[in-house]
């Protein structure tokens, strides 16, 4: 995006030394700590096998990943669900709310559920948290015949699409805290706008997500495979 500028100004700088002037002008985005838990997985639930390890999806609504991160407010913290599309990264279903409840997670789920073309079948990539197995939210994907993918332990790279998703929004895009809810939502429901129609991923070879969304085939990569190429993902599927 900036090499026209580049060029304009007959400027002759390589990559590292472009992140070196920002680095010493500060103009890096800082990494931020997390500080609070959004995963509770010890329920009597029923936690389904990980089918998203080993599964590269090559169109739009093959694979959605989910997610739960917090959202600091003056006095305390609101949270915001996401669910993304593995392919395309477009966040496809989104929701602010209050509390960490399964009806707030389902609120998400149904958006996406919305965009999803009929007779599609979606493999679903949540963690094991009490929302995601829950019987409720369980029983909306089943309706949907959407498979069910579960990380099968606490290392965050089992769902790092989702973390780095919510990395994202967090670091470039949503505000350091807001004063209230009322606030925070259209605010937040702008950055999710940001991010689909206008931030480029180096996932998607500089793409837009949305623009992606409407591709069919596999994207050319400029950052790491979060998921393995397999050997035949119809192998995966008739394994559910």
């Amino acid at each position: 995006m900036l090499q026209p500028f580049f060029t304009q100004q007959q400027i002759l700088i390589g990559r590292d030394r472009f992140f070196d002037l920002l680095k010493r002008n500060k103009l890096l985005v800082r990494r931020l700590k997390r500080s609070v838990h959004t995963t509770n997985s010890n329920h009597h639930f029923r936690r389904y096998p990980n089918l998203a390890k080993d599964f590269t999806p090559l169109k739009a609504h093959e694979l959605w990943v989910a997610d739960i991160t917090y959202i600091p407010l003056k006095h305390r913290f609101a949270y915001l669900f996401l669910i993304t599309d593995a392919y395309s990264r477009k966040i496809v279903g989104h929701h602010v709310s209050d509390d960490m409840k399964v009806s707030s997670a389902t609120v998400a789920l149904k958006k996406a559920l919305l965009q999803k073309p009929p007779g599609t079948i979606v493999m679903h990539h949540s963690d094991r948290g009490i929302q995601y197995c829950s019987a409720e939210y369980v029983a909306l994907l089943q309706q949907h015949h959407a498979l069910i993918s579960m990380t099968q332990n606490g290392d965050p790279y089992e769902n790092a699409m989702a973390e780095r998703v919510n990395g994202i929004l967090k670091s470039e895009l949503i505000g350091k805290y807001y004063n209230d809810i009322d606030t925070a939502a259209p605010h937040i429901n702008r950055c999710i706008i940001i991010y689909n129609y206008k931030r480029r991923h180096s996932s998607l070879n500089w793409q837009l997500p949305a623009e992606a969304h409407k591709q069919q085939g596999p994207q050319i990569k400029r950052w790491k495979n979060y998921y393995k190429t397999p050997k035949n993902n119809l192998e995966i599927m008739e394994k559910t």
